[in-house]
C-alpha cells in the first residue's frame, strides 16, 4: 500500500503531516525542527518510553529536501501525548507560547474527559431527583384531586337526579315545637 501524506499543521514554516498507510503515523523530525528541540534526544526519549517505545517505527515519507526518506514515526493518536510531555523551556522562544497553549488545552481536555463528565452525571442526577420529587408531589395532588372530583361528580349527579316528588317526600316538616320547650301563648 502506498503512503499518502496529508499536511495537518504548519509550525514555524515547517509542515507537519500525517503519513497515511496501514495506520496514520506522524514523523517526529519535522515537529522537532519546528519546535527547535533536539531530534536525537526526542527519538531516544520516545524509544525509552514504556508506551511510545513499542509504537516507534520507520515510515517512508518525503523529507524537507523533497527526497524520499524513511523517518522515525509514531502513531498519530500518540503524538498528542508526546507533545504534551515536551518541556516548554526547551523549545524555541517563538514556539514556547504555542506549546504552552497546547499543553494547557491538554490539561483541560484531560479534566473534561475524566472528571467533567462525572460532574455532569452527578449534576443531572441531582436535577432528576428534584424533578422526580415534583412529579411525585404532582401525582399525589392529582390523585387527591381526582378523588375530590369523583366525590363532587357523585354529589352533582345526585342533585341532578333529584325530582320534585323526591324533594317533597324527603323534606322534613319544620318543627313548630322544639322538644322540651313550652310555647308561649301570649
Amino acid at each position: 500500500m502506498e503512503n499518502k501524506l496529508t499536511t495537518v499543521a504548519k509550525v514555524n514554516e515547517v509542515e507537519i503531516f500525517i503519513i497515511e498507510g496501514d495506520e496514520k503515523r506522524v514523523a517526529i523530525k519535522p515537529i522537532c525542527d519546528a519546535l527547535g528541540i533536539d531530534y536525537s534526544t526526542q527519538v531516544q526519549r520516545v524509544k525509552d518510553d514504556p508506551i511510545l517505545g513499542s509504537t516507534v517505527g520507520l515510515s517512508p515519507t518525503v523529507g524537507a529536501d523533497g527526497k524520499d526518506r524513511e523517518m522515525v514515526s509514531i502513531p498519530f493518536k500518540f503524538v498528542f501525548g508526546w507533545l504534551f510531555r515536551i518541556d516548554s523551556r526547551n523549545v524555541k522562544e517563538e514556539s514556547r507560547e504555542s506549546v504552552l497553549k497546547y499543553q494547557l488545552h491538554c490539561y483541560n481536555a484531560l479534566y473534561n474527559s475524566l472528571f467533567l463528565y462525572v460532574e455532569f452525571v452527578e449534576y443531572r442526577a441531582r436535577l432528576v431527583d428534584v424533578e422526580l420529587e415534583k412529579y411525585h408531589e404532582a401525582r399525589e395532588g392529582f390523585s387527591q384531586a381526582r378523588s375530590r372530583m369523583n366525590e363532587a361528580e357523585t354529589n352533582l349527579n345526585r342533585v341532578r337526579q333529584l325530582t320534585y316528588e323526591k324533594y317533597v317526600s324527603e323534606k322534613h316538616q319544620p318543627e313548630l315545637f322544639e322538644e322540651g320547650k313550652e310555647v308561649d301563648n301570649a
